[in-house]
């Protein structure tokens, strides 16, 4: 009925098309096909190895002059295009990596285009105004439905609101189970288990547009927006976040030449290959400045989650007892174990004056000291602060030598917003600055376009222990597989208080626990994106396990290569990673237990290598922080057996035997 309701709609705005067209469109290596289908409404069915993945799903932009986008429009030209190329990263899994898709440009006669493109992993499709006589276009409502054939089950970011990204999953044995008007953040991750086929819906260059969540409609999936602001005040957390008290009936305005956000649907039948694939990325705005030199990926020691406590430092120390001898405390800690960084989280500032500072914690002093010791430091801000006064706070904390700034509470992503992370972005870059957002909308590949972007967290972070079970070992491996995909990952790893469902407790304040073994969370630095990664706990902590304190120094948090060697969604993940010759494995499972064998074949045949491997103990069921850890040499044609507790891990180091 509702698709009968939209094409009489379409009959009186548009004339009636008389013949249907329809066009096709292969991936190059041909196991992805697309129909386009330009009926009363304009629509697509995807097809994977032979098989429908959708039904005919439609798509079409709404403008409040009353024009219909995709509504029974001619097509005036049709172009097709393909593209063979490498990219190469700053930072992330790869040095470089291939850009291969075919492209359909469909232009319509009303001053519009349809680019509808194929990846050998899934397709995509954007609108794009052109040749349109005014200078401003309001977009009204859009249409983006997705529909999935077979009833596939959903792991579902499910909200109430339009303020959160760090949800839990909800998860349904299928769309029908969902109640209309449901929706979730995206990406979302379908399972289809009659065709042994997983799908990601997500979206890409967003370009001053709000994000697109996932509503349940009946068998459909459909797009659905927050409108554009009318009134926004100071609330929320301390008052010092933007919240939209009153919204219009529109999404946003654009120029009328604007190219609109990428609609993405990823499939595959191997879940291996939704741990490496890089579409949202490929399709986002291409990098916007040359020199990236002074960006470097690195690991920080950081205070804010096990509350400053510092068994051992020969000072007052604590949440409320911040100082510039305890952050060159931190500081030392972060040289002597070959950190890059320190982060300094709230605390350091008034948070509407940055510039007017904790007299107990001389920034300037700590960033020299830090400067000494060859250790970057970050500061924590807050974004509604920098938003009303970019230049102002950003060009103090530039002058005063900062490395960073982790900029938190953005806790929106309608269209008035939006362009903010952009233009944070690039005042940042522009005073080489590094960033990480936090308390932010799920990254659309902004950080290609702005390298200097090292991480996001929209995911339930390892904060969360400290006041609920959300964040685990089964929820890391959904979360991998689905918000991965988007982006960087600010998860924050590295707890050395490890616990199982029946011992563990959330403390705040105090010093925090996390629910899976010690081993999974050093798998955590090898399988979790990001360039920025903390070291959560407390320096004391770790330097009771100087074995452990080595793994962490030499892990990288930027990589040349990556080959997954066996995952499956939901239950585990087994990744390896390279950083110039030596190779890091990192090995993840839910709360089941299970053997995984991990072939060694992806080392360089012919050449002996040092392993040094951190697996569970044979009681981490019961004690989560027990582990073992030995050495062995090994060439490529070994095949190690490795034991996962429940909520277990394995992290190993490859390094070459030099020969003396």
């Amino acid at each position: 009925m509702k698709r009968i309701i939209l094409y009489i709609s379409c009959l009186f705005i548009l004339p009636v098309i008389v013949h249907a067209e329809n066009y096709k469109l292969s991936s190059p290596d041909k196991t992805v096909k697309l129909i386009i289908e330009n009926d009363f409404v304009l629509g697509y069915t995807l097809v994977y190895h032979g098989k429908k993945v959708t039904q005919s799903s439609k798509l079409g932009m709404s403008l409040y002059s009353g024009k219909q986008w995709g509504c029974g429009d001619k097509v005036i030209n049709k172009t097709f295009s393909s593209e063979n190329s490498l990219v190469k990263l700053v930072t992330g899994n790869y040095k470089q990596i291939s850009n291969q898709y075919n492209e359909l440009k469909l232009t319509f006669k009303t001053g519009y285009s349809v680019f509808f493109r194929l990846y050998n992993e899934g397709m995509a499709y954007r609108f794009v105004g052109e040749g349109l006589a005014t200078d401003s276009i309001t977009i009204k409502s859009e249409k983006a439905d997705f529909q999935l054939l077979d009833d596939p089950g959903v792991i579902f970011p499910e909200t109430a609101n339009l303020t959160a990204w760090e949800l839990s999953h909800k998860t349904y044995s299928a769309v029908s189970k969902i109640d209309n008007g449901k929706y979730g953040i995206t990406p979302v991750l379908f399972d289809n288990k009659k065709q042994g086929l997983k799908v990601v819906i997500a979206e890409s260059d967003l370009n001053n547009y709000p994000g697109m969540y996932l509503k349940k409609q009946d068998a459909s999936m459909n797009g659905f927006w927050a409108l554009y602001p009318k009134e926004v005040v100071m609330g929320s957390w301390g008052n010092f976040v933007t919240v939209v008290k009153d919204r219009t009936d529109f999404i946003t305005r654009t120029p009328g030449n604007h190219s609109f956000p990428w609609r993405i649907l990823i499939v595959s039948d191997d879940d291996s290959r939704l741990l490496t694939n890089n579409m949202i990325f490929l399709l986002a705005k291409p990098q916007q400045f040359a020199n990236t030199d002074w960006i470097k990926p690195g690991k920080a020691t950081w205070e804010w989650w096990h509350c400053a406590i510092l068994e051992k430092a020969p000072f007052e120390n604590g949440p409320h007892k911040l100082s510039t001898q305890m952050y060159k405390y931190y500081i030392d800690f972060a040289a002597q174990n070959k950190l890059e960084y320190l982060l300094i989280d709230a605390g350091w500032s008034n948070l509407f004056k940055p510039n007017e500072l904790n007299p107990n914690v001389d920034v300037k002093e700590i960033i020299r000291y830090g400067k000494e010791k060859k250790v970057g430091v970050w500061l924590w801000t807050v974004a509604s602060t920098l938003m009303k006064y970019p230049h102002k706070y950003l060009d103090s904390i530039s002058s005063w030598g900062a490395a960073g700034v982790k900029i938190d509470f953005f806790d929106r992503d309608d269209a008035l917003i939006m362009p903010q992370y952009e233009a944070l972005a690039k005042a940042c870059a522009e005073r080489k600055l590094l960033v990480d957002f936090h308390g932010c909308s799920k990254p659309t590949g902004l950080n290609r376009a702005y390298p200097n972007i090292l991480s996001y967290e929209a995911v339930r972070g390892m904060e969360c222990s400290k006041w609920d079970t959300s964040t685990n070992p089964d929820y890391r491996l959904q979360f991998i597989f689905s918000r991965m995909l988007a982006g960087p990952i600010d998860y924050t790893p590295g707890s050395m208080r490890n616990s199982n469902k029946k011992n563990f407790k959330p403390i705040d304040p105090g010093l925090p626990m996390s629910l899976g073994t010690r081993c999974q969370e050093l798998a955590e630095y090898v399988v979790i994106n990001s360039s920025l990664v903390m070291l959560a706990d407390s320096p004391d902590e770790y330097c009771k396990y100087p074995d452990i304190m080595k793994f962490l120094s030499e892990v990288p948090a930027t990589w040349d290569d990556t080959k997954v060697l066996d995952a499956k969604y939901g239950e585990y993940a087994v990744v390896a990673k390279r950083s110039n010759k030596d190779w890091f494995v990192g090995g993840m499972s839910n709360w089941n237990e299970r053997d995984i064998n991990i072939n060694c074949s992806f080392l360089t045949p012919g050449i002996k290598y040092k392993a040094e491997i951190y697996r569970d103990g044979d009681d981490a069921n019961l004690h989560a922080e027990k582990y073992i850890f030995e050495m062995k040499e090994v060439t490529s044609t070994l095949k190690l057996s490795i034991h996962l507790a429940n909520g277990g891990g394995v992290a190993i180091h490859f390094y070459p035997v030099v020969s003396n």
